[in-house]
């Protein structure tokens, strides 16, 4: 496919990384000769430097012969406008980045008005993780995922704590016929392996056949899960603070949100209902205890700096705060929240980038593209002789670290993979991986559809 991405800012890089690897053709334009120049050594793209803006640089470029236009550039309404340009002038689906608040209850509006096949805003979707993990606890539905014959659990250990030490090759004896394919551990989401062994604490995600998963379900899930949460304190009054307030405040929950910036302050008090809004530096501990930090039922950092939100999580840990939740957009820190203890954190890149990417490759019933806390997507690829995946035993096939295949559907068959599996044509497969990994993974993945793994 001919893909055009205007911005070259880390949503549109993260982007054409992802597409690169399942060799598509990839065009970027930007204004900022540097930065394009820097892109033709480093990426095997056509780069382009102008003003998007202008109607003739997409006429050169023969925007209609391009598959999908992604404008993803610093301004709202220049992705807006540019991306309508782009579909008058004939490309087939064009997506634009939205992050602006003002717009947020008029998305479908401008969608169609301006001929807009997809918004995204990656504020927005970071939210809708963290109210799901803080509202529901991320216990989905009946905690069942299914596709065909195959069902994904998820259930935490302490239901069965005799699995606390058993190690990948015990649990394929404790439980036939089914694989263990994630862990979720210390805010974390980790793709277990050989030497992987079950922790206290740890939230697991088992794939197999649907009935002999439902009978462990019957077993295990925690039913109806809805938590008791009565206080937040957000700690940045950015657009995630904002977004978050107004979704928790909305539910009932009583949100008090502290911002070092005061016209920022007056901002959010015009546009907040129900929430009390601090001015002052959340970086100063006595500022923090003076605001009841002890009483919070869950603290969460959403400040536009990555150290700020791990150095204010780790304080909000020490003082015992039951859920602790970190916006990280930096991968470099993922080492790190594992050992920090913080119970979640969340990267806005990943998810949008997710969201972008399943768009592109032709996904028509998007049920939830993050289905493990905002960090793993579970997806179904119908497998074809082009793709790497197709006849090499999965022992050979170099997967990256974050990548499994939990489950293929051959036929009316379900088979639950080994390392001398192989993947046939037209096997159905059902891969998790981490959001960290989708460059990666897009690699092994060239000439294929993509499907989701639905939710019963």
């Amino acid at each position: 496919m001919k893909i055009a991405i205007a911005g070259a800012g880390k949503l549109g890089l993260k982007i054409a990384e992802s597409l690169l690897g399942g060799n598509h053709s990839i065009t970027i334009i930007d204004k900022d000769e540097e930065v394009t120049n820097k892109l033709n050594s480093h990426m095997d793209i056509l780069t382009v430097t102008a003003n998007v803006k202008q109607i003739s640089i997409l006429q050169e470029l023969n925007i209609h012969t391009y598959d999908y236009f992604l404008a993803a550039t610093d301004r709202d309404e220049k992705n807006i406008v540019v991306a309508s340009f782009a579909k008058k002038l004939g490309c087939p689906k064009v997506i634009a980045r939205v992050r602006d608040p003002e717009h947020m209850n008029q998305l479908d509006f401008i969608k169609e008005t301006m001929d807009i096949d997809y918004i995204v805003n990656p504020d927005l979707a970071i939210t809708v993780e963290i109210y799901k993990y803080l509202v529901e606890k991320y216990t989905l539905g009946n905690g069942i995922f299914s596709s065909g014959k195959a069902s994904l659990l998820e259930f935490p250990v302490k239901k069965m704590p005799q699995l606390i030490g058993a190690t990948m090759a015990e649990m394929s004896e404790i439980f036939p016929g089914m694989l263990l394919v994630a862990v979720s551990r210390s805010g974390k989401v980790i793709i277990p392996h050989g030497k992987t062994s079950i922790e206290k604490g740890d939230g697991l995600y088992i794939i197999g056949e649907r009935q002999p998963i439902q009978k462990l379900a019957s077993k295990v899930h925690e039913k109806g899960k809805y938590t008791n949460l009565q206080k937040v304190m957000i700690i940045g009054g950015g657009k995630t603070g904002l977004y978050l307030a107004k979704k928790l405040s909305d539910f009932g929950i009583s949100v008090k949100i502290i911002e070092r910036n005061k016209a920022r302050c007056h901002y959010l008090s015009t546009h907040l209902d129900d929430v009390m809004i601090l001015h002052g530096d959340a970086t100063d501990i006595n500022l923090l205890e003076e605001e009841n930090l002890d009483d919070m039922d869950a603290v969460v950092t959403a400040t536009g700096f990555d150290e700020e939100n791990l150095l204010l999580a780790l304080m909000a840990k020490q003082h015992n705060i039951e859920d602790v939740i970190a916006k990280v957009s930096r991968e470099s820190y993922v080492s790190l929240i594992e050992k920090m203890g913080i119970d979640m954190a969340l990267n806005p890149l990943d998810i949008t980038a997710a969201s972008i990417l399943r768009f592109i490759q032709g996904s028509k019933r998007v049920l939830s593209s993050q289905l493990i806390q905002g960090q793993a997507e579970v997806m179904e690829i119908i497998a074809v002789k082009p793709m790497p995946l197709v006849g090499v035993p999965l022992k050979n096939l170099k997967l990256p670290e974050g990548v499994i295949v939990a489950a293929i559907h051959r036929g009316i068959q379900v088979i639950i993979p080994d390392g001398e599996t192989k993947i046939q044509e037209d096997d159905k497969v059902i891969i998790l991986c981490l959001l960290s990994e989708l460059t990666d993974l897009e690699k092994f993945l060239s000439n294929h559809k993509i499907g989701f793994l639905g939710r019963r």
